[in-house]
């Protein structure tokens, strides 16, 4: 079997969603043909054989540096291990082998014979990672030395492809010493001379649309804000820092440290290098206490060149290009990005729901053929190898502008890379082996080194013939997801999660199932699994309502059949079925419910399996109609003893008929900050905390409104983020702010558990150790919960300052959520989330928020981290939740 390293994390401000991209080809990778090694690379370039269970949690920050490494945080700042300073080889050896082993690159020839590289940016697409690998003979994925260099700088790439006649939109590029030491004014003015009056102003070397602007109005004041974005430096100004309370101070030095949208640690402040933010904190407010001038802030690890490019009207699309068995470049159909005029970013490009994604691009047959021929020559020009995605823009005319080349790609379940190769066929465990053994052919051609590679070449040619011609019964599982909720989009990436984690097992093949409708009318849709790697759960619904086979698709699966022959299933499926109940029992022998909130969590879907006869995952229909609930969830809970926040239920009826009386009793029921949220729904749609009446009044208004568009005055006193979910609702449920209160330690933590039956037929609660939840604002918000690289969670929880502390504490809160799963008679698997208040003398006191029957699947959310402790992989876990939905259905035949 081959030892497949993949190598994710790296130094680059892409560096999470290289760690994610990891994590999805580590859960892919066909385990009957290759053995996957998880090769950490730290911000400081150090090797790192990660163990297992690290893969899974929600950021690198989660685990690297550890915990136990950190210096105290008393904001509970995340930091990467370039803010611990002046750090000794030993102590870097230390913080690395608590998460694993550090090795030196020479070394991985002992541990691994492939290299796949799911670096992005610095030393993973710039041809630094590929000479290592080359020089301590190692095959890798992907673009060899020469085309990663040249694919990574823009700048180069448009003076090269201008010169060799390319359409190329207007640029200029200038250096880091040109704009600090020039003048600034002459450069707004030569860039508005060559590119025109609308502008884009992006770094010539980052990807992921970070530091990217657009400018529609110049003014110089606008563009010497973009060029220092795009400079990774800022300034912090005097006058707005002074209206900034305590609470929001701490909150804008988090912003300033996220590397993702702005200048990150270390930086020079005012020429001093600071390392960590707590430091960066304690500067800033010392400096306004005794001075009015504005701080200067510069990215360390900085950006040195900028390109000034004009703004290209038209439609936006990405194309992934392949070579197909003889070594001919194929364009696979270029997808269209749905958008207005604002960037692509990092957010729209990694929250689900945010963006869409249409493939084919909306546009005549002959343009899209025009595209593909365009990136396809690209593709040569610059002697890329395997694959790449070329992004660029089609005009009304037709003109085509590519203006992005990429020698890697975001490898998220959704993400291009998986979404078109999915349309001829190939799911993204198959199209992981294709790129693996298509690396190994290019190496063979541009290496000299080549007995060793042949050799792998013609070992995983016999594997993979070996692995066709198996025939193995497997349990069918039906995996369901999407639905209607605000929570549709996250229910497809669990749902994604959960079709690949079983894709990649012996024992079982899932059945991708959408639910649609609504609660009157649901619909159940088998689905294949390019619509299944649709961007959300809308662009799914969509494809569904309008399905018809495309012409230039059909062309393409035709070019690529050599690839599909060798590398697709048999029975692969294009068009999506509308099904019957009792179709699904008939299809599968089992179903794994992906859904959140209602439909799924409330027991509706549950009692329809039931009438079937099919086992399912989770709690049962009783269960499920008190758990979808939050406030019966507390009220339940209160009956039993347990001390939970003061809920209050108040109806859009009663708003309606006089508003400003609902909101003066709510005033006079509670003392501001108060929680309001949605009563059924998750993933944190709609919960807020309210600090004022103009809040209050406002949240109201949006949740009872009639029409689904927001009105934008009341969303702007709430502060919601572009395109945030916010639902329509008969009533909200209003929650008194639960605080420390004296509390030696406060924490808000989520906890998971699992259910057996034992010998004698007794449900078993294995309760996992909980993860602390870090919030950065001041409820979790969507970004922390599912965004790469965005939220932090401790796993397991900071319960105590020493071990004994730990445990005894730890085992309180545990009792306390086993016992909270009992009485709502919870089965089979859920999260509960609470708040823990921890007295000096260690009693304890478990605050129950709400009860998740149907917890978040996502690939990397907190419960799996929990799981691990306990020895689960994710496969395992996911076994273990289904095995005893069989066993509860045995039981009830019985």
């Amino acid at each position: 079997m081959i030892k497949v390293g993949i190598l994710f994390g790296g130094p680059s401000r892409e560096r999470e969603i290289s760690f994610a991209g990891g994590r999805t080809v580590y859960d892919n990778l066909n385990k009957s043909l290759f053995e996957p090694v998880p090769v950490f690379i730290d911000s400081l370039r150090n090797f790192i054989l990660l163990d297992w269970q690290y893969i899974y949690k929600g950021s690198i920050r989660d685990f690297y540096p550890p915990i136990s490494s950190l210096p105290d945080s008393p904001h509970n700042y995340q930091i990467y291990i370039e803010s611990l300073q002046n750090l000794s080889s030993e102590e870097i050896n230390t913080i690395a082998n608590k998460v694993g082993r550090k090795i030196q690159p020479y070394e991985l020839p002992q541990y691994i014979d492939f290299a796949f590289l799911c670096l992005h940016g610095a030393f993973g697409e710039d041809g630094v990672i590929q000479g290592i690998l080359e020089s301590i003979d190692i095959p890798y994925s992907g673009s060899g030395i020469l085309p990663s260099a040249i694919g990574m700088n823009k700048a180069y790439q448009k003076q090269t492809m201008q010169s060799s006649g390319w359409p190329t939109p207007k640029f200029l590029a200038f250096s880091r010493q040109q704009w600090l030491q020039g003048n600034q004014q002459n450069l707004f003015t030569e860039s508005v001379k060559a590119v025109g009056e609308k502008l884009v102003v992006r770094p010539a070397n980052q990807g992921s649309s970070i530091g990217v602007s657009i400018l529609l109005n110049k003014t110089f004041g606008d563009f010497e804000k973009a060029v220092n974005k795009a400079f990774f430096i800022e300034a912090i100004e005097a006058a707005h820092w002074h209206t900034l309370n305590d609470e929001q101070q701490v909150s804008f030095i988090r912003e300033l440290s996220d590397i993702r949208e702005h200048v990150g640690l270390p930086a020079l402040v005012n020429g001093k290098l600071i390392h960590h933010p707590e430091d960066f904190l304690a500067f800033v407010k010392n400096h306004f206490a005794v001075s009015a001038e504005n701080i200067t802030l510069e990215a360390f690890d900085s950006e040195q060149e900028v390109i000034v490019e004009s703004f290209i009207e038209g439609k936006e699309f990405s194309c992934i290009v392949i070579r197909n068995e003889n070594g001919e470049p194929v364009a696979l159909p270029p997808t269209e990005i749905v958008k207005g005029k604002e960037v692509f970013d990092y957010r729209s490009k990694y929250l689900a729901g945010l963006s869409r994604k249409v493939t084919p691009i909306r546009i005549a047959n002959d343009k899209i053929e025009a595209i593909r021929k365009d990136c396809e020559k690209l593709f040569q020009f610059f002697g890329f190898h395997v694959y790449a995605r070329i992004d660029g823009f089609i005009q009304e005319d037709g003109s085509i502008y590519l203006n992005d080349p990429n020698t890697t790609s975001g490898m998220l379940p959704s993400s291009f890379f998986f979404h078109q190769a999915a349309e001829i066929g190939l799911n993204p465990s198959q199209f992981l082996t294709y790129i693996v053994r298509t690396s190994l052919v290019e190496r063979l051609k541009n290496t000299y080194r080549s007995a060793k590679t042949n050799a792998l070449l013609n070992a995983l040619d016999t594997a993979i013939n070996d692995f066709k011609t198996q025939n193995i019964s497997r349990k069918k599982i039906a995996v369901i997801l999407g639905g209607y909720s605000s929570e549709r989009h996250i229910s497809v990436e669990s749902g994604r999660n959960i079709f690949e984690k079983l894709s990649s097992s012996e024992k079982y093949e899932p059945v991708p199932v959408f639910l649609t409708g609504s609660n009157e009318n649901i619909e159940l849709y088998q689905i294949p699994i390019n619509i299944l790697l649709k961007d959300n759960a809308d662009d799914i619904k969509d494809k569904i309502q309008h399905f018809a086979r495309h012409e230039i698709i059909e062309n393409i699966k035709t070019h690529c059949s050599d690839v599909t022959a060798k590398y697709a299933s048999a029975q692969v499926v294009f068009e999506p079925k509308k099904i019957t109940y009792h179709d699904l029992a008939e299809m599968v022998d089992g179903v794994f419910i992906a859904l959140h909130g209602r439909p799924g969590e409330d027991g509706a879907l549950q009692v329809e399996l039931e009438k079937v006869g099919l086992p399912y995952n989770g709690s049962g229909t009783d269960s499920s109609q008190i758990t979808i609930n939050k406030y019966d969830t507390l009220q339940r809970l209160k009956q039993a003893g347990f001390k939970v926040a003061h809920q209050k239920l108040y109806y859009k009826e009663d708003f309606d008929n006089d508003a400003e009386s609902i909101v003066n009793e709510i005033l006079k029921e509670y003392q501001l900050p108060v929680i309001s949220k949605p009563v059924d729904d998750g993933c944190s749609s709609a919960v807020k905390k309210i600090k004022t009446k103009e809040e209050l009044t406002a949240f109201l208004y949006l949740l009872f409104r009639n029409e689904e568009d927001l009105d934008m005055q009341y969303a702007s006193v709430l502060k919601l983020k572009a395109k945030e979910e916010f639902p329509r609702k008969p009533l909200v449920l209003i929650e008194n702010f639960i605080s420390k209160e004296g509390a030696k330690y406060f924490l808000e933590i989520t906890g998971g558990m699992l259910t057996k039956v034992n010998a004698a037929g007794e449900l078993i609660y294995e309760v996992f150790e909980p993860s602390e939840t870090l919030v950065a604002d001041e409820v979790l918000s969507l970004e922390e919960k599912f965004l790469a690289g965005e939220g932090q969670n401790i796993t397991p929880a900071r319960f105590g300052k020493t071990a004994h502390e730990y445990e005894v504490i730890s085992a309180k809160v545990k009792a306390d959520l086993e016992k909270a799963a009992k009485v709502l008679n919870v089965q089979g698997y859920c999260r509960i989330d609470a708040f823990v208040r921890i007295s000096e003398n260690l009693d304890v006191e478990t605050i129950v928020i709400e009860v998740n029957s149907l917890p978040g699947m996502t690939p990397a959310t907190c419960i799996f981290h929990q799981a691990a402790i306990n020895g689960y992989k994710p496969y395992n876990f996911i076994d273990s939740i289904l095995e005893f939905g069989f066993k509860r259905k045995q039981i009830e035949t019985a």
